[in-house]
């Protein structure tokens, strides 16, 4: 059917990408890429000894018993995925066409350091890991930018409010 060949066509594209840079960037030469002129960033001066750390992925990543991200609207899906500080990389699934996933899904700690980052709390680096973690899908354009921008994103920040996280892990895929 039509939607599997897309994502096949996908896949494809994303794996020559990663084994051929200079395919990608001579896309992205030509790619209308969104840019702000000002980034809103807050430097970090606590002590992350004792500071709570949740991570925030543009991966993909979900757990298996919920949705998957939508793959079928061409602009993407500005939705997010809450995924509990106790997940296992069993309960976790990765849907996302726009990236070569093939190795993070032998490790989802490639895309989601969950297991690193209670290391780093095991050990005393970081004060405590947040009891939840936020996962988006990294490929949304046109009508969905402002949809994440204006809301989806401002929501899961009042919920790091809420939570009192003092810093934030961005994995990118």
């Amino acid at each position: 059917n039509r939607f599997e060949m897309k994502q096949l066509i996908d896949k494809v594209i994303a794996r020559l990408f990663t084994r051929y840079p200079s395919l990608l960037n001579r896309w992205a030469r030509k790619a209308r890429i969104v840019r702000y002129s000002q980034t809103p960033w807050t430097s970090f001066t606590e002590n992350p000894v004792k500071s709570r750390l949740a991570l925030i992925t543009t991966a993909g990543v979900h757990l298996k018993s919920e949705p998957p991200f939508d793959m079928r609207d061409r602009q993407g899906d500005p939705s997010f995925r809450e995924i509990p500080a106790d997940a296992k990389p069993a309960d976790l699934s990765i849907t996302h066409n726009y990236y070569d996933q093939r190795d993070a899904v032998r490790d989802i700690n490639i895309v989601f350091p969950l297991e690193r980052v209670r290391l780093l709390e095991q050990f005393g680096e970081i004060g405590k890991v947040n009891h939840r973690h936020f996962s988006f899908m990294g490929h949304i354009s046109n009508r969905h930018l402002d949809t994440l921008i204006n809301q989806t994103a401002p929501g899961v920040a009042e919920k790091l409010r809420e939570d009192s996280v003092d810093m934030a892990l961005l994995t990118p895929a």
